[in-house]
């Protein structure tokens, strides 16, 4: 089974049609029941849908369609403190990894003093919170 849109004239009908084969094994179709004129179909077929599932034994939930739980991610900010990290490697700054790693610490002491610096140009008011400040962005060679 299934639905159809007929036309007469300047009219669409919905229709409910059967598919069968007759007796030759050709395929017909078989007019079940006609629905009304489709402007003219609103809430009515929503009732005729439901009674059609309860007498199949579906639920008449199938009807409406699950709304998908949506869960959204705070977004890091990237902007300035991309434009800050390529003024940082322009003006020469890069190198203090250099330096750092000749005094032998285990610490990557040059991505700490860039984390400090760009945390008191992007965020002044939050130089005790560094780390809560760290976790809202993305810094480029900074693992959070």
């Amino acid at each position: 089974m299934f639905v159809k849109i007929t036309r007469s004239g300047p009219r669409q009908y919905l229709q409910l049609v059967e598919a069968y084969r007759d007796d030759s094994g050709k395929a017909k179709h078989r007019t079940l029941a006609t629905l009304g004129r489709l402007d003219q179909v609103s809430g009515d077929l929503d009732s005729v849908i439901s009674g059609l599932l309860k007498v199949t034994g579906r639920s008449p939930e199938l009807l409406t369609p699950a709304v998908p739980s949506i869960e959204f991610e705070t977004a890091r900010a990237l902007g300035d403190v991309w434009a800050l990290s390529e003024l940082w490697e322009s003006l020469g700054f890069g190198e203090l990894r250099r330096v750092f790693k000749k005094i032998r610490h285990t610490t990557d002491v040059e991505a700490l003093i860039r984390v400090m610096v760009f945390n008191r140009l992007c965020d002044p008011d939050a130089k005790l919170r560094v780390l809560r400040w760290l976790e809202t962005i993305a810094l480029p060679g900074v693992a959070t």
